[in-house]
């Protein structure tokens, strides 16, 4: 597991992270308007959700994948 959490004091309900997260792993929670995190075991350490400009995403220390997007 990669992404551990996403700071809901931080979070602006900006988006980006859910927009850059090819697996999908974030979502924005309709109650709230704010990240969450839904499919943890589907996250491939990427990082690409750790751009976060409030910096409200931590992510675990952990094996690097290559992430294989395909363009369709």
């Amino acid at each position: 597991m990669a992404i551990e959490q996403i700071d809901q004091e931080l979070c602006t309900g900006c988006g980006q992270c859910v927009l850059s997260c090819p697996m999908d792993v974030i979502r924005m929670d309709e109650e709230t308007e704010k990240a969450v995190i839904k499919y943890v075991e589907d996250c491939m350490y990427c990082g690409f959700c750790v751009d976060c400009p409030e910096k409200a995403i931590t992510i675990q220390p952990g094996p690097r994948q290559s992430v294989v997007l395909g363009w369709g």
